[in-house]
């Protein structure tokens, strides 16, 4: 099963942590200089709950912006 929301589609962003080296031009340096642009990915925090879809219980995967918004309906 893939770490993706059932709702609103949210999976796994790929992005860039950038690592700089010197002095900031406002201390009294010549710049920052990139050095190195590592590649990370950031993952949905994604939950398995159990909802009420149509009247019946479902245990879904979905992502915690889209419980704390309502779409979804917890199951008690």
């Amino acid at each position: 099963m893939s770490n993706v929301c059932e709702i609103c589609g949210k999976k796994k962003a790929v992005g860039g942590v950038i690592t700089r080296r010197g002095l900031a031009k406002k201390q009294g340096g010549i710049g920052m200089h990139v050095v190195k642009n590592n590649k990370r990915v950031f993952n949905p925090n994604i939950q398995n709950v159990r909802v009420n879809v149509n009247g019946t219980v479902k245990r879904m995967k979905v992502c915690t912006s889209c419980i704390r918004s309502g779409a979804v309906k917890k199951a008690c």
